[in-house]
């Protein structure tokens, strides 16, 4: 009987190792391959870029983070107040309005009726929430200058107060986006192409209750569906004021704008204009792009039709 050398014995383990090893990782490379030629990212989400980093949202957080942010452009409060709002509603409920939670919290942050917060309706309705939010929030003291831990807790009363730290990078973010501070810098998918037709009213509606009566718009009378048949118009016009109580007229005509975008997909809005940049549904993955023509001096909302 020939004898077989034992170093063929032992090295066949690890052959078998390496070709486990090499199947596994041309397995993986095959995967990556495929999920960049078919796209497959997952669901389509809002990005919001400043201060060096990049905040995904999907689209029902995009719409409450623009939200909360109104509200306190609405009443005058600084970009601190954005910040803790974002981070105690990201904590307490990841910025979605949900309709359960510890006991009875509800909401964007689990507000609870039994504790005075308003009826379980009131709280789920994200403009009542954020305004009772800044509501407690101002009477704390000095907390602009607090931790934002100490100041989130000092309204929330948290078991976990801890828990606010973690979100703090992605608030600080989101409010420099949000608030105008950062030029083109968020997109959204926008609406589906499903043949709704936007309303004017309604996006005017909103933008009054969340903004206040300074985000007062108008139809587009000189375009299609102008004249006599202005109700059917789908362009709204969004004048920029002179200044807000956080910036120039540039850094609001961004808020304003970037609400529109992430309402979008909420008020089929399709296209938004301000200034020479244009962010459109169809290229939504572009983001914003610049334009031969200027919105002048006001925002144009083009609603789907």
């Amino acid at each position: 009987m020939v004898g077989v050398p034992r170093s063929v014995f032992s090295s066949r383990p690890r052959l078998l190792r390496a070709a486990v090893a090499c199947a596994v990782l041309l397995g993986l490379a095959a995967y990556v391959a495929a999920h960049l030629l078919t796209g497959g990212s997952g669901p389509p989400r809002c990005v919001a870029r400043a201060e060096g980093g990049d905040v995904l949202l999907d689209p029902e957080q995009a719409v409450n983070a623009a939200t909360i942010e109104a509200v306190a452009a609405s009443r005058g409060l600084p970009e601190r107040a954005v910040t803790i709002a974002l981070a105690t509603a990201l904590q307490e409920s990841g910025l979605r309005n949900i309709t359960h939670g510890d006991r009875d919290s509800l909401g964007l942050f689990q507000q609870r009726p039994s504790q005075g917060w308003g009826t379980a309706r009131q709280i789920q309705d994200p403009v009542y929430a954020a305004g009772k939010f800044y509501d407690h929030l101002v009477k704390v003291p000095g907390y602009s200058r607090l931790p934002l831990t100490v100041a989130a807790q000092r309204v929330q009363y948290s078991g976990f107060p801890q828990a606010y730290a973690k979100h703090e990078t992605e608030a600080v973010v989101l409010t420099a986006t949000l608030t105008g501070r950062s030029a083109a810098a968020f997109s959204c998918p926008g609406p589906p192409d499903d043949g709704k037709a936007g309303d004017p009213g309604r996006v005017r509606a909103a933008l009054e209750r969340e903004f206040g009566a300074d985000a007062r718009s108008r139809l587009n009378v000189t375009g299609p569906g102008g004249g006599k048949h202005a109700g059917s118009a789908r362009e709204v016009l969004v004048p920029v004021a002179d200044a807000s109580a956080r910036g120039g007229r540039t850094e609001r005509g961004w808020e304003l704008a970037y609400w529109a975008v992430a309402h979008s997909d909420e008020l089929r809005i399709e296209r938004v204009s301000y200034g020479k940049h244009v962010w459109s549904a169809r290229n939504s993955g572009d983001g914003w792009r610049t334009s031969d023509e200027s919105s002048g001096s006001d925002i144009r909302l083009g609603l789907t039709r």
